[in-house]
């Protein structure tokens, strides 16, 4: 698969992420906290799968992309405690307060996300180059 394959990838999870969004909001209260169940396993589940693949690969991962997954991995372990602590003290006199809370989170993880995918483009376009270069070095290299 070509590096590049993995931002058609990307794109898409974006475009489902952006139909699961639209449609949670008509969702019944019951059926939405489904939703968000499934959501939060299957997010975990992915994060184990990108952390067995940086270990498999721990030969050609540089150190700082480890130190990025260790990083990630306890900024979702802080934000999901976060969340189940204002879960822990919803009442009614504060659900205006959590809602807010909630809708910033979402908004920060959003503009993460935003800035991993201009990171990914750039990386992905900079192993092109990458091979590119190899390619031409090589072949300036058999003349």
């Amino acid at each position: 698969m070509a590096v590049s394959d993995g931002l058609a990838k990307l794109s898409k999870r974006a475009k489902k992420a952006e139909d699961d969004a639209q449609a949670a909001s008509t969702q019944a209260r019951k059926d939405l906290e489904k939703t968000v169940d499934d959501m939060q396993m299957s997010a975990e589940a992915e994060a184990k799968k990108v952390q067995q693949r940086a270990q498999a690969a721990s030969d050609q991962v540089s150190d700082t992309w480890r130190d990025v997954q260790k990083t990630w991995n306890a900024h979702v372990a802080k934000v999901r405690d976060d969340v189940h602590q204002q879960r822990a003290m919803f009442d009614a006199s504060n659900a205006s307060a959590r809602a807010d809370w909630a809708e910033q989170s979402a908004g920060m993880a959003v503009d993460y996300a935003y800035a991993a995918i201009e990171e990914a483009e750039y990386a992905v376009l900079d192993a092109i180059l990458a091979r590119r270069e190899a390619e031409d070095a090589l072949a300036t290299a058999s003349r």
